[in-house]
């Protein structure tokens, strides 16, 4: 326990900056009147501050573009919920949505005593044992809800967000950490710290009982779910003494049924308070103007001691641990080694070994199991937390092949490791991949404050990170092998994933819920002084496809094709593709070659040692064909650009045929199918396609199972030589002069003398909607998934504009009419979304989906709310104005860059445009009125047959409610799949 104390200090004062002068690793410099630490030789050049108060405050200046990674967390999560109260901190975080006494309320006089009330009801109500009581207190805290909530003013804080143009506003808990998560342009600081300052002052726990219905729902989700089931159990026999195994971050259905707002208030004053939390910036923002700012914003908060996690340590594992989950999806096997935590030696070392195991190219699972097909599927990972890591190891089995001959082929591999049978330069891959990581990770805004926040919650210096490549570089094979000796035995839990009913399987049933009000048009004076401060704005930046893509010509002997190159000002790092105008509309083959190139070698070189060999040069290459087209790409160190490119080449040029790899690729191509009629995304995924496209669809346009069977190895590989043969252009985003990479290709990239000929491609049909009908698929679980569809008019450009305006007042986010109504309103569904779609390309029409994801008891309130909003706009000039803003501050801070310039043209090519659309909305937004969306509503989406798409268990759902919808086709998954 003492050492644990220890290395909770020690750790602190290297996250903070508080470690003594005499480490060299760390630079201590003092700015604008405030001290921070920075660790040596960091590329992000990330600063570390303690404020006076104890909390901690890391800034990292990327001035890309105008917007800023913000994460505000606590280092709380679901290992520090009471024993008696589990769940609780991820309670909390949905309630700090909900505002505090400035914000939130109409009038916080009348509303605190209601508020009061229901919290001494609920303190009844979970005392209280007898039904008959219960439920008698139960509808009196429903009655006082909704008493309370006319003084309620349901999403201000998203409404915030929102017209400030925050981006991906949320939050999340888990097992070390609650954070609270938003992408904000560069000159909205000012008003982000107002409201985050003011949003942890002193919350208020109001509209707790439709919120505790969300998180219900959150609930079934995970019973409905076979992975998260899974990982339960995993984690409860992995652990058995710590409360990573312990508890849920959902917590447990007796405890949700009886929740303690008292208890809630008591965690927040105990965890939330400075000295344990930290706020984390990544952007384009200037440190010492942003310090004082935030030590001015939270400088009222006030440290308190919080005693350390605290546990027992778990005995080893000494045989086998087993167990079994069932439910309907696809069957798998995991397995979970035990390791010490993040801030240890062994957790590098399980970092690297990991990798050597797995590492989606040339681990020794990858050749001798994926490559070699001897399973169906593979893979291992390192989850490293702060007081325990964990060695996952996963596999799928081939068709008549048991999890258990799985289990043991993956474990073989474990003792090759033991063994030391594996290459020592892999050692040297892994490091130069690890290398290319960290640069991409940099890249990012959020892959900067996420791997800040990781390092804080594990308690992790910053210093082992920027290092971290240093260190692994001093290990060796036989430091690698002694730790695998040490650490991987019999001492292991292994979790089968079977096909089955769970007999098991629990729910918590729907409580009465009457609607509460969400008083739409308010505004606290709160919000009214934040819209009235001034904003110094930031122009837009639109692309100029014209300006911002060099075009070059790569001449051929005989034919000349374009190279369309963006300059990577970041990084040493390239991305390369070969955009092929030919896809699976016309040869179906081709997505069937495309997947068989990573078995095959050539002459030169095998399969395996190609993989090794784009490995060592860390170079990711991908390939992949949708109907019209086909991309192959390439990404690496630039520095490997003459040699990545060469092998690939050679790959795609001088690749063999292999009937045995084929028919070993097409029984797991089948199982595959299988599988995937077993997953309930897939499914839903395939009943949009039908209710788009008719029967014929992209979704199963798919060689069927009988001609799979046909396939010559011989032909697929000639699809693969005339590859790049077909039109093509280059799209290159690197560091290099386009000119040096036009002569490079010139000679790498040989182009043919005449491109050969697609034969003519004919867009799929859409559906016309004319009267109301349901397409069923059954599923078994305790959820109904329903999604709304229907095709509109054709593409024009010209309304884009307001449909992106529509979209954002409608059901864009949180503070949008669909999620207000839906989930806060009425507690109807934990998920809930509506949207106006733009196709992709000019050939397809318009659409409308909507969708709610709810308990089947909730069915028949669900749809009724959702229709109602499909056909009844609700009217809000203020939630107008704030999308109105929200748009014009997204638009005027987002910046397209790096190869999303590259995209961004082809995307506007296929729709026959010239310039970035984003330019007419902002343009065109301010014009609108309420009344424009009003009427496009009332033309395009009111009143209008639909499609209705249900997913569920007929057993569970309520189908005379669907027949009134109109008539039920139940869709077979054969007719779904195409196969």
């Amino acid at each position: 326990m003492l050492r644990i104390k220890f290395l909770l200090s020690l750790v602190l004062l290297l996250g903070t900056g508080r470690l003594s002068a005499q480490n060299p690793n760390w630079i201590q410099k003092t700015s604008n009147g405030y001290s921070y630490k920075m660790v040596r030789n960091d590329s992000s050049k990330t600063r570390f501050y303690t404020l006076q108060n104890g909390l901690t405050v890391i800034l990292s200046v990327n001035p890309e573009t105008p917007r800023i990674q913000t994460i505000i967390a606590t280092k709380a999560g679901s290992k520090t919920d009471p024993a008696t109260n589990t769940g609780l901190a991820h309670y909390l975080e949905h309630m700090l949505f909900k505002g505090t006494d400035r914000f939130g309320s109409l009038d916080w006089s009348k509303e605190k005593p209601l508020l009061d009330e229901i919290e001494r009801t609920y303190s009844m109500y979970n005392q209280q044992s007898n039904e008959n009581r219960r439920t008698y207190l139960y509808k009196r805290i429903d009655s006082l809800s909704g008493a309370a909530a006319r003084y309620a003013i349901a999403n201000e804080y998203d409404k915030m967000m929102a017209m400030i143009g925050a981006q991906g506003t949320n939050a999340f808990t888990s097992f070390e950490q609650t954070a609270y998560i938003n992408d904000i342009p560069a000159n909205q600081v000012d008003n982000w710290l107002m409201v985050e300052a003011e949003r942890f002052r002193n919350p208020v726990l109001r509209i707790f009982h439709t919120e505790l219905e969300a998180v219900y729902e959150e609930k079934n989700r995970s019973l409905d779910s076979d992975d998260d089931k899974v990982f339960e159990l995993l984690f409860s026999k992995l652990f058995q003494k710590h409360n990573y195994g312990l508890q849920t971050t959902i917590g447990t259905i007796e405890h949700l049924k009886n929740p303690s707002l008292v208890e809630i208030r008591n965690y927040f004053k105990k965890n939330y308070v400075p000295n344990n939390m930290v706020l984390i910036m990544a952007g384009d923002l200037n440190p010492d103007e942003v310090i004082k700012k935030i030590d001015d914003a939270f400088s009222y908060m006030q440290p308190n001691e919080v005693p350390p996690y605290t546990f027992t340590p778990e005995e080893p594992i000494t045989k086998p641990i087993l167990g079994e989950v069932f439910g309907p999806d696809a069957e798998y096997v995991d397995i979970a080694f035990r390791f010490p935590g993040a801030d240890s030696k062994e957790a590098m070392l399980l970092n690297l070994m990991s990798n050597i195991l797995s590492n989606g190219n040339a681990g020794l699972m990858d050749l001798n199991l994926v490559k070699k097909q001897l399973v169906l599927e593979a893979s291992a990972g390192a989850y490293t937390l702060k007081d325990y890591s964990v060695l996952f190891l996963e596999g799928k089995a081939k068709e008549g092949q048991t999890l258990e001959e799985v289990r043991k082929h993956m474990l073989e591999q474990i003792e090759l490791l033991k063994d030391g049978r594996f290459d020592e330069e892999m050692l040297k891959a892994i490091i130069n991949n690890y290398k290319k990581s960290q640069m991409q990770r940099l890249e990012s805004n959020a892959g900067r404050a996420y791997s800040l926040l990781e390092a804080f919650t594990s308690e992790v210096s910053w210093e082992k990170y920027v290092m971290e490549i240093e260190a692994m570089s001093r290990l060796t094979k036989k430091d690698i092998q002694a730790f695998c000796q040490k650490w991987l035995s019999n001492n292991y839990v292994c979790i089968y994933k079977r096909l089955g009913k769970d007999s098991k399987i629990q729910k918590i049933d729907k409580p009465t819920i009457t609607p509460v009000e969400v008083n739409r048009d308010a505004q606290s004076d709160f919000v009214k002084t934040l819209a009235a401060r001034p904003v110094k704005p930031i122009q837009p930046v639109f692309v100029n496809y014209d300006k911002d893509i060099v075009r070059t010509p790569l001449k051929g002997q005989q034919n000349t094709t374009e190279i369309l190159s963006v300059k990577n000002k970041t990084n040493q790092l390239f991305t390369q593709y070969y955009y092929v105008e030919t896809g699976a509309l016309f040869d179906r083959r081709l997505p069937i070659a495309l997947e068989y190139l990573q078995y095959l070698g050539t002459d030169k070189f095998s399969a395996e040692n190609i993989s090794k060999r784009f490995y060592t040069l860390a170079c990711d290459f991908g390939v992949n064909a949708s109907d019209e087209e086909s991309y192959v790409y390439l990404n690496a160190l630039q520095e490997n650009y003459q040699e990545a490119v060469a092998l690939f080449e050679h790959l795609l040029a001088e690749c063999n045929p292999d009937q045995q790899a084929l028919n070993e690729m097409i029984a797991g191509i089948k199982k595959k199918r299988s599988d995937s009629k077993l997953n309930k995304n897939y499914i839903r995924s395939g009943l949009r396609y039908y209710a788009q496209y008719g029967a014929r669809n992209p979704f199963n346009n798919e060689l069927s199972n009988a001609e799979l069977d046909q396939l010559k190895a011989e032909e697929l590989v000639e699809l693969l030589h005339q590859l790049t043969s077909y039109k093509h252009i280059v799209l290159y985003y690197g560091p290099e002069n386009p000119q040096k990479i036009a002569a490079q290709l010139s000679t790498l990239h040989p182009l043919p003398a005449a491109y050969l000929k697609n034969k003519p491609t004919t867009p799929y049909t859409t559906c016309t909607q004319n009267k109301n009908e349901v397409l069923m698929a059954d599923y078994d679980m305790v959820q109904a998934e329903i999604q709304w569809f229907r095709n509109d008019k054709p593409f024009n450009a010209n309304e884009v504009p307001l449909i992106n305006l529509f979209n954002e007042y409608f059901g864009g986010n949180m503070s949008g009419i669909v999620f207000q109504e839906i989930r806060e309103s009425k507690a109807l569904a934990y998920s809930t979304y509506a949207a106006f779609n733009t196709p992709a390309q000019k050939e397809y029409p318009f659409s409308m989906g909507a969708y709610v994801g709810c308990q089947a008891d909730k069915m028949k309130e669900a749809i009724a709310g959702m229709e109602q909003l499909l056909n009844q706009l609700p009217v809000s000039e203020k939630l107008f104005e704030q999308s109105r803003k929200s748009i014009l501050n997204t638009i005027s801070t987002t910046r397209t860059t790096k190869t999303g310039i590259l995209f961004s043209y082809l995307s506007a090519k296929k729709r026959g445009l010239h310039a970035d659309l984003n330019q007419a909305t902002y343009q065109s937004v301010s014009g609108f009125k309420f009344a424009d969306i009003q009427r496009f509503h009332q033309d395009r989406i009111a009143n209008k047959p639909y499609t209705m798409l249900v997913l569920g268990s007929p057993e569970k759902l309520n189908m005379d409610v669907l027949q009134k919808h109109g008539a039920i086709k139940k869709i077979s998954l054969e007719e779904l799949f195409g196969y």
